[in-house]
Protein backbone atom coordinates (compact mmCIF):
# COMPACT_ATOMS: atom_id res chain seq x y z
CA UNK A 1 0.00 0.00 0.00
CA UNK A 2 2.89 2.43 0.71
CA UNK A 3 5.60 1.03 -1.56
CA UNK A 4 6.26 4.24 -3.52
CA UNK A 5 7.34 6.01 -0.31
CA UNK A 6 10.58 4.06 -0.51
CA UNK A 7 11.65 6.53 -3.23
CA UNK A 8 13.46 9.47 -1.54
CA UNK A 9 12.34 12.16 -4.00
CA UNK A 10 8.73 11.09 -3.72
CA UNK A 11 8.99 11.01 0.08
CA UNK A 12 10.12 14.65 0.08
CA UNK A 13 7.30 15.56 -2.28
CA UNK A 14 4.76 13.64 -0.20
CA UNK A 15 5.71 15.29 3.12
CA UNK A 16 5.71 18.77 1.61
CA UNK A 17 2.29 18.20 0.10
CA UNK A 18 0.86 17.01 3.44
CA UNK A 19 1.71 20.37 5.03
CA UNK A 20 0.58 22.41 2.04
CA UNK A 21 -2.66 20.47 1.63
CA UNK A 22 -3.60 21.10 5.26
CA UNK A 23 -3.23 24.81 4.59
CA UNK A 24 -5.20 24.53 1.36
CA UNK A 25 -8.14 22.89 3.14
CA UNK A 26 -8.03 25.52 5.86
CA UNK A 27 -8.26 28.24 3.24
CA UNK A 28 -11.12 26.52 1.42
CA UNK A 29 -13.22 26.34 4.58
CA UNK A 30 -12.32 29.88 5.63
CA UNK A 31 -12.91 31.27 2.14
CA UNK A 32 -16.39 29.76 1.82
CA UNK A 33 -17.39 30.85 5.30
CA UNK A 34 -16.05 34.38 4.81
CA UNK A 35 -18.00 34.82 1.57
CA UNK A 36 -21.17 33.47 3.19
CA UNK A 37 -20.65 35.85 6.14
CA UNK A 38 -20.07 38.86 3.88
CA UNK A 39 -22.98 38.20 1.52
CA UNK A 40 -25.38 35.69 3.09
CA UNK A 41 -25.75 34.09 -0.36
CA UNK A 42 -25.07 30.53 -1.48
CA UNK A 43 -24.81 31.89 -5.02
CA UNK A 44 -21.85 34.06 -3.95
CA UNK A 45 -20.12 30.96 -2.57
CA UNK A 46 -20.75 29.29 -5.91
CA UNK A 47 -19.30 32.27 -7.77
CA UNK A 48 -16.14 32.10 -5.62
CA UNK A 49 -15.73 28.41 -6.42
CA UNK A 50 -16.37 29.10 -10.09
CA UNK A 51 -13.72 31.84 -10.23
CA UNK A 52 -11.15 29.53 -8.68
CA UNK A 53 -11.71 26.90 -11.35
CA UNK A 54 -12.55 29.17 -14.31
CA UNK A 55 -8.88 29.60 -15.37
CA UNK A 56 -8.55 25.82 -15.68
CA UNK A 57 -11.59 25.77 -17.96
CA UNK A 58 -10.29 28.65 -20.09
CA UNK A 59 -6.55 27.99 -20.18
CA UNK A 60 -6.09 24.41 -18.96
CA UNK A 61 -5.03 22.98 -22.32
CA UNK A 62 -2.41 25.68 -22.78
CA UNK A 63 -1.11 24.88 -19.30
CA UNK A 64 -0.64 21.27 -20.41
CA UNK A 65 1.35 22.38 -23.45
CA UNK A 66 3.64 24.45 -21.18
CA UNK A 67 4.08 21.53 -18.76
CA UNK A 68 5.20 19.21 -21.56
CA UNK A 69 7.79 21.82 -22.58
CA UNK A 70 9.10 22.96 -19.17
CA UNK A 71 11.16 21.24 -16.45
CA UNK A 72 8.36 20.22 -14.07
CA UNK A 73 10.26 20.76 -10.83
CA UNK A 74 11.15 24.33 -11.82
CA UNK A 75 7.55 25.00 -12.85
CA UNK A 76 6.31 23.74 -9.48
CA UNK A 77 8.70 26.00 -7.59
CA UNK A 78 7.13 28.99 -9.34
CA UNK A 79 3.48 27.97 -8.99
CA UNK A 80 3.72 26.92 -5.34
CA UNK A 81 5.39 30.25 -4.51
CA UNK A 82 2.61 32.17 -6.28
CA UNK A 83 -0.15 30.35 -4.39
CA UNK A 84 1.59 30.93 -1.08
CA UNK A 85 1.85 34.66 -1.81
CA UNK A 86 -1.87 34.80 -2.59
CA UNK A 87 -2.73 33.28 0.78
CA UNK A 88 -0.55 35.79 2.62
CA UNK A 89 -2.12 38.73 0.73
CA UNK A 90 -5.65 37.59 1.55
CA UNK A 91 -4.64 37.14 5.19
CA UNK A 92 -3.33 40.71 5.35
CA UNK A 93 -6.59 42.11 3.98
CA UNK A 94 -8.71 40.07 6.36
CA UNK A 95 -6.65 40.66 9.50
CA UNK A 96 -6.60 44.43 8.90
CA UNK A 97 -10.38 44.50 8.44
CA UNK A 98 -10.27 45.76 4.85
CA UNK A 99 -11.44 42.59 3.11
CA UNK A 100 -14.37 42.80 0.72
CA UNK A 101 -16.03 40.06 -1.27
CA UNK A 102 -14.33 41.16 -4.50
CA UNK A 103 -10.95 40.64 -2.79
CA UNK A 104 -11.89 37.02 -2.18
CA UNK A 105 -13.07 36.69 -5.78
CA UNK A 106 -9.74 38.08 -7.02
CA UNK A 107 -7.70 35.79 -4.75
CA UNK A 108 -9.69 32.75 -5.89
CA UNK A 109 -9.09 33.67 -9.54
CA UNK A 110 -5.34 34.19 -8.90
CA UNK A 111 -5.04 30.75 -7.30
CA UNK A 112 -6.90 29.34 -10.29
CA UNK A 113 -4.38 30.89 -12.69
CA UNK A 114 -1.48 29.28 -10.85
CA UNK A 115 -3.34 25.96 -10.83
CA UNK A 116 -3.47 25.96 -14.64
CA UNK A 117 0.23 25.02 -14.65
CA UNK A 118 0.58 23.62 -11.13
CA UNK A 119 -1.99 20.85 -11.43
CA UNK A 120 -0.82 19.09 -14.61
CA UNK A 121 2.78 19.64 -13.50
CA UNK A 122 2.18 17.94 -10.14
CA UNK A 123 0.20 15.12 -11.72
CA UNK A 124 2.75 14.33 -14.43
CA UNK A 125 5.79 14.93 -12.17
CA UNK A 126 4.79 11.86 -10.13
CA UNK A 127 5.93 9.51 -12.91
CA UNK A 128 9.32 11.25 -13.04
CA UNK A 129 9.81 10.66 -9.31
CA UNK A 130 8.70 7.02 -9.03
CA UNK A 131 8.78 5.55 -12.55
CA UNK A 132 6.12 3.43 -14.27
CA UNK A 133 6.18 0.49 -11.83
CA UNK A 134 5.11 2.60 -8.83
CA UNK A 135 2.88 5.07 -10.69
CA UNK A 136 -0.49 3.57 -9.73
CA UNK A 137 0.52 3.36 -6.07
CA UNK A 138 1.92 6.90 -6.00
CA UNK A 139 -1.20 8.40 -7.65
CA UNK A 140 -3.37 6.71 -5.03
CA UNK A 141 -1.12 7.87 -2.19
CA UNK A 142 -1.28 11.43 -3.53
CA UNK A 143 -5.03 11.28 -3.14
CA UNK A 144 -4.67 9.73 0.31
CA UNK A 145 -2.26 12.56 1.15
CA UNK A 146 -4.80 15.15 0.08
CA UNK A 147 -7.59 13.49 2.04
CA UNK A 148 -5.44 13.03 5.16
CA UNK A 149 -4.86 16.77 5.13
CA UNK A 150 -8.60 17.18 4.66
CA UNK A 151 -9.10 15.48 8.02
CA UNK A 152 -6.90 18.02 9.76
CA UNK A 153 -7.49 21.20 7.74
CA UNK A 154 -11.27 21.64 8.21
CA UNK A 155 -11.06 20.79 11.90
CA UNK A 156 -8.30 23.35 12.49
CA UNK A 157 -10.11 25.87 10.29
CA UNK A 158 -13.32 25.46 12.30
CA UNK A 159 -11.43 26.14 15.54
CA UNK A 160 -9.57 29.14 14.07
CA UNK A 161 -12.68 30.68 12.47
CA UNK A 162 -14.69 30.51 15.70
CA UNK A 163 -11.70 31.41 17.89
CA UNK A 164 -9.59 34.05 16.14
CA UNK A 165 -11.18 34.60 12.70
CA UNK A 166 -10.69 33.59 9.08
CA UNK A 167 -7.60 35.75 8.53
CA UNK A 168 -5.34 33.45 10.52
CA UNK A 169 -6.47 30.47 8.46
CA UNK A 170 -5.44 32.34 5.30
CA UNK A 171 -2.06 33.16 6.83
CA UNK A 172 -1.48 29.53 7.83
CA UNK A 173 -2.18 28.47 4.26
CA UNK A 174 0.25 31.01 2.82
CA UNK A 175 3.05 29.88 5.12
CA UNK A 176 2.33 26.18 4.53
CA UNK A 177 3.76 26.43 1.01
CA UNK A 178 7.24 26.74 2.50
CA UNK A 179 7.24 22.95 3.09
CA UNK A 180 6.77 21.81 -0.54
CA UNK A 181 9.24 24.44 -1.73
CA UNK A 182 11.90 23.02 0.59
CA UNK A 183 11.06 19.49 -0.52
CA UNK A 184 11.41 20.37 -4.20
CA UNK A 185 14.77 22.06 -3.60
CA UNK A 186 16.10 19.05 -1.64
CA UNK A 187 15.34 16.52 -4.40
CA UNK A 188 18.18 14.75 -6.21
CA UNK A 189 17.86 15.52 -9.89
CA UNK A 190 19.98 12.52 -10.87
CA UNK A 191 17.42 10.16 -9.30
CA UNK A 192 14.50 11.47 -11.37
CA UNK A 193 13.29 9.38 -14.31
CA UNK A 194 14.20 11.26 -17.46
CA UNK A 195 11.24 12.18 -19.66
CA UNK A 196 11.99 13.85 -22.96
CA UNK A 197 10.36 17.27 -23.04
CA UNK A 198 8.31 18.28 -26.04
CA UNK A 199 10.14 20.86 -28.19
CA UNK A 200 8.46 24.17 -28.86
CA UNK A 201 6.43 23.72 -32.04
CA UNK A 202 3.14 24.68 -33.64
CA UNK A 203 0.10 22.47 -33.34
CA UNK A 204 0.95 20.84 -29.99
CA UNK A 205 -2.44 21.66 -28.51
CA UNK A 206 -4.22 20.12 -31.50
CA UNK A 207 -1.89 17.14 -31.32
CA UNK A 208 -2.92 16.49 -27.72
CA UNK A 209 -6.63 16.64 -28.56
CA UNK A 210 -6.18 14.23 -31.49
CA UNK A 211 -4.26 11.87 -29.21
CA UNK A 212 -7.16 11.69 -26.74
CA UNK A 213 -9.83 11.51 -29.43
CA UNK A 214 -8.21 8.38 -30.87
CA UNK A 215 -8.29 6.49 -27.56
CA UNK A 216 -11.73 5.48 -26.23
CA UNK A 217 -10.28 4.43 -22.87
CA UNK A 218 -9.22 8.05 -22.35
CA UNK A 219 -12.15 9.95 -23.80
CA UNK A 220 -14.93 8.06 -22.00
CA UNK A 221 -13.09 8.29 -18.68
CA UNK A 222 -12.72 12.05 -19.11
CA UNK A 223 -16.39 12.46 -20.10
CA UNK A 224 -17.63 10.59 -17.02
CA UNK A 225 -15.27 12.50 -14.73
CA UNK A 226 -16.59 15.73 -16.23
CA UNK A 227 -20.23 14.92 -15.45
CA UNK A 228 -19.46 13.79 -11.90
CA UNK A 229 -17.29 16.81 -11.07
CA UNK A 230 -19.55 19.41 -12.71
CA UNK A 231 -22.79 18.33 -11.06
CA UNK A 232 -21.84 16.13 -8.10
CA UNK A 233 -18.78 17.78 -6.54
CA UNK A 234 -20.25 21.17 -5.59
CA UNK A 235 -19.75 20.55 -1.88
CA UNK A 236 -18.62 24.12 -1.01
CA UNK A 237 -22.10 25.26 -2.04
CA UNK A 238 -24.11 22.38 -0.60
CA UNK A 239 -22.37 21.77 2.72
CA UNK A 240 -22.26 25.41 3.80
CA UNK A 241 -25.96 25.78 2.94
CA UNK A 242 -26.90 22.57 4.80
CA UNK A 243 -24.99 23.74 7.88
CA UNK A 244 -26.42 27.26 7.84
CA UNK A 245 -29.93 27.02 6.34
CA UNK A 246 -31.16 23.44 6.88
CA UNK A 247 -29.71 22.46 10.25
CA UNK A 248 -29.10 26.03 11.55
CA UNK A 249 -25.64 25.09 12.82
CA UNK A 250 -22.41 27.06 12.71
CA UNK A 251 -18.97 26.75 11.19
CA UNK A 252 -18.23 23.79 13.44
CA UNK A 253 -20.88 21.65 11.71
CA UNK A 254 -19.65 22.73 8.28
CA UNK A 255 -16.18 21.65 9.35
CA UNK A 256 -17.60 18.34 10.67
CA UNK A 257 -19.24 17.56 7.32
CA UNK A 258 -15.97 18.13 5.50
CA UNK A 259 -14.03 16.08 8.04
CA UNK A 260 -16.33 13.06 7.81
CA UNK A 261 -16.25 13.24 4.03
CA UNK A 262 -12.46 13.25 4.27
CA UNK A 263 -12.57 10.06 6.37
CA UNK A 264 -14.42 8.31 3.56
CA UNK A 265 -12.19 9.86 0.90
CA UNK A 266 -9.06 8.70 2.71
CA UNK A 267 -10.47 5.18 2.91
CA UNK A 268 -11.29 5.27 -0.80
CA UNK A 269 -7.78 6.44 -1.70
CA UNK A 270 -6.06 3.78 0.43
CA UNK A 271 -8.28 1.05 -1.00
CA UNK A 272 -7.29 2.24 -4.47
CA UNK A 273 -3.59 2.07 -3.49
CA UNK A 274 -4.11 -1.48 -2.23
CA UNK A 275 -6.15 -2.52 -5.27
CA UNK A 276 -3.35 -1.62 -7.67
CA UNK A 277 -5.45 -1.60 -10.84
CA UNK A 278 -7.75 0.95 -12.45
CA UNK A 279 -10.69 -0.73 -14.20
CA UNK A 280 -13.59 0.90 -16.02
CA UNK A 281 -16.18 -1.15 -14.14
CA UNK A 282 -14.83 0.15 -10.83
CA UNK A 283 -15.10 3.70 -12.16
CA UNK A 284 -18.68 3.22 -13.35
CA UNK A 285 -19.84 1.46 -10.18
CA UNK A 286 -18.23 4.12 -8.01
CA UNK A 287 -19.97 6.92 -9.93
CA UNK A 288 -23.39 5.23 -9.64
CA UNK A 289 -22.94 4.68 -5.89
CA UNK A 290 -21.70 8.25 -5.41
CA UNK A 291 -24.70 9.80 -7.17
CA UNK A 292 -27.21 7.54 -5.41
CA UNK A 293 -25.80 8.36 -1.98
CA UNK A 294 -26.04 12.09 -2.72
CA UNK A 295 -29.75 11.66 -3.42
CA UNK A 296 -30.17 9.79 -0.12
CA UNK A 297 -28.25 12.52 1.76
CA UNK A 298 -30.47 15.20 0.20
CA UNK A 299 -33.53 13.80 1.99
CA UNK A 300 -31.77 13.01 5.29
CA UNK A 301 -34.03 14.36 8.08
CA UNK A 302 -31.37 14.96 10.75
CA UNK A 303 -27.95 16.55 10.99
CA UNK A 304 -26.29 13.39 12.28
CA UNK A 305 -27.68 11.13 9.55
CA UNK A 306 -26.58 13.65 6.93
CA UNK A 307 -23.14 13.84 8.55
CA UNK A 308 -22.70 10.05 8.61
CA UNK A 309 -23.62 9.81 4.92
CA UNK A 310 -20.63 12.03 4.16
CA UNK A 311 -18.34 9.04 4.84
CA UNK A 312 -19.54 6.73 2.01
CA UNK A 313 -20.06 9.72 -0.28
CA UNK A 314 -16.41 10.65 0.25
CA UNK A 315 -15.27 7.05 -0.29
CA UNK A 316 -17.06 6.57 -3.60
CA UNK A 317 -16.24 10.08 -4.78
CA UNK A 318 -12.56 9.35 -4.20
CA UNK A 319 -12.91 5.98 -5.96
CA UNK A 320 -14.07 7.87 -9.05
CA UNK A 321 -11.28 10.45 -8.75
CA UNK A 322 -8.37 8.06 -8.16
CA UNK A 323 -9.52 5.44 -10.67
CA UNK A 324 -9.99 8.02 -13.42
CA UNK A 325 -6.68 9.76 -12.66
CA UNK A 326 -4.53 6.63 -12.51
CA UNK A 327 -6.25 5.04 -15.51
CA UNK A 328 -5.51 8.09 -17.66
CA UNK A 329 -1.89 8.42 -16.51
CA UNK A 330 -1.13 4.74 -17.07
CA UNK A 331 -2.72 4.80 -20.54
CA UNK A 332 -0.84 7.89 -21.77
CA UNK A 333 2.51 8.24 -23.48
CA UNK A 334 4.93 10.15 -21.15
CA UNK A 335 5.63 12.80 -23.80
CA UNK A 336 1.89 13.57 -23.99
CA UNK A 337 1.10 13.27 -20.28
CA UNK A 338 1.12 16.99 -19.51
CA UNK A 339 -1.42 17.76 -22.25
CA UNK A 340 -3.62 14.77 -21.48
CA UNK A 341 -3.62 15.45 -17.74
CA UNK A 342 -4.34 19.12 -18.44
CA UNK A 343 -7.38 18.10 -20.49
CA UNK A 344 -8.51 15.76 -17.73
CA UNK A 345 -8.02 18.40 -15.02
CA UNK A 346 -9.65 21.04 -17.21
CA UNK A 347 -12.76 18.86 -17.41
CA UNK A 348 -12.63 17.61 -13.82
CA UNK A 349 -11.84 20.95 -12.17
CA UNK A 350 -13.06 23.28 -14.88
CA UNK A 351 -16.59 21.94 -14.57
CA UNK A 352 -16.97 23.98 -11.38
CA UNK A 353 -17.49 27.33 -13.20
CA UNK A 354 -20.49 25.70 -14.88
CA UNK A 355 -21.76 23.53 -12.05
CA UNK A 356 -21.19 25.76 -9.00
CA UNK A 357 -23.36 28.73 -10.11
CA UNK A 358 -26.08 26.32 -11.25
CA UNK A 359 -25.93 24.54 -7.89
CA UNK A 360 -26.02 27.89 -6.08
CA UNK A 361 -29.01 29.06 -8.13
CA UNK A 362 -30.97 25.84 -7.51
CA UNK A 363 -30.11 26.10 -3.82
CA UNK A 364 -31.32 29.70 -3.55
CA UNK A 365 -34.44 29.11 -5.69
CA UNK A 366 -35.61 25.61 -4.67
CA UNK A 367 -33.60 24.75 -1.57
CA UNK A 368 -30.32 22.97 -0.95
CA UNK A 369 -32.00 19.55 -0.81
CA UNK A 370 -33.13 19.92 -4.42
CA UNK A 371 -29.67 21.09 -5.44
CA UNK A 372 -27.84 18.13 -3.90
CA UNK A 373 -30.38 15.58 -5.20
CA UNK A 374 -30.25 16.91 -8.76
CA UNK A 375 -26.44 16.79 -8.78
CA UNK A 376 -26.42 13.19 -7.58
CA UNK A 377 -29.06 12.15 -10.11
CA UNK A 378 -27.07 13.59 -13.02
CA UNK A 379 -23.84 11.89 -11.88
CA UNK A 380 -25.51 8.48 -11.52
CA UNK A 381 -27.38 8.83 -14.81
CA UNK A 382 -24.16 9.73 -16.64
CA UNK A 383 -22.40 6.62 -15.29
CA UNK A 384 -25.28 4.33 -16.28
CA UNK A 385 -25.51 5.87 -19.75
CA UNK A 386 -21.77 5.61 -20.42
CA UNK A 387 -21.75 2.03 -19.15
CA UNK A 388 -24.56 1.10 -21.56
CA UNK A 389 -22.82 2.87 -24.45
CA UNK A 390 -19.54 1.06 -23.77
CA UNK A 391 -21.37 -2.25 -23.46
CA UNK A 392 -23.09 -1.70 -26.80
CA UNK A 393 -19.91 -0.59 -28.56
CA UNK A 394 -17.99 -3.56 -27.13
CA UNK A 395 -20.83 -6.02 -27.88
CA UNK A 396 -21.18 -6.82 -24.17
CA UNK A 397 -24.09 -7.93 -22.03
CA UNK A 398 -24.64 -7.70 -18.29
CA UNK A 399 -24.07 -10.97 -16.46
CA UNK A 400 -25.51 -11.38 -12.94
CA UNK A 401 -24.80 -14.47 -10.85
CA UNK A 402 -23.27 -15.89 -7.68
CA UNK A 403 -19.65 -16.70 -7.03
CA UNK A 404 -18.76 -18.55 -3.80
CA UNK A 405 -21.92 -17.29 -2.15
CA UNK A 406 -21.46 -13.65 -3.23
CA UNK A 407 -23.27 -11.69 -5.95
CA UNK A 408 -21.17 -11.29 -9.09
CA UNK A 409 -22.02 -8.58 -11.61
CA UNK A 410 -19.95 -7.98 -14.72
CA UNK A 411 -20.09 -7.36 -18.45
CA UNK A 412 -19.28 -10.36 -20.66
CA UNK A 413 -19.07 -10.74 -24.46
CA UNK A 414 -22.53 -11.22 -25.94
CA UNK A 415 -21.50 -14.53 -27.55
CA UNK A 416 -20.37 -15.90 -24.16
CA UNK A 417 -23.69 -14.93 -22.61
CA UNK A 418 -25.59 -16.70 -25.40
CA UNK A 419 -23.49 -19.84 -24.96
CA UNK A 420 -24.22 -19.86 -21.22
CA UNK A 421 -27.94 -19.48 -21.91
CA UNK A 422 -27.87 -22.33 -24.43
CA UNK A 423 -26.02 -24.61 -22.01
CA UNK A 424 -28.56 -23.84 -19.30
Amino acid sequence: MFSSLKVRNYRLFFVGQVVSNIGTWMQRIAQDWLVLSLTGSATAVGVTTALQFLPMLLFGLYGGVLVDRLPKRRALLFTQSAMGATGVALAALTLTGHVQVWHVYLAAFAVGLATVVDNPARQSFVSEMVGPDQLQNAVSLNSANFQSARLVGPAVAGVMITGVGTGWAFLANGLSFVAPLIGLMMMRARELYVVERAPRAKGQLREGLHYVAGRPELIWTIVLAGFVSTFGFNFPVFLSAFADDVFHAGAGSYSLFNTLMAVGSLAGALLAARRGTAKMRVLLAGAVAFGTLEIVAAIAPSLWLFALLMVPIGMFGMTVNVTANSSIQMSTDPAMRGRVMALYMMVFMGGAPVGAPIAGWITDAYGVRAGLASGGAIAAAAAVTIGLVLARVGNLRLSVGWNHGHPHVRFVPREAQEQLAAAA
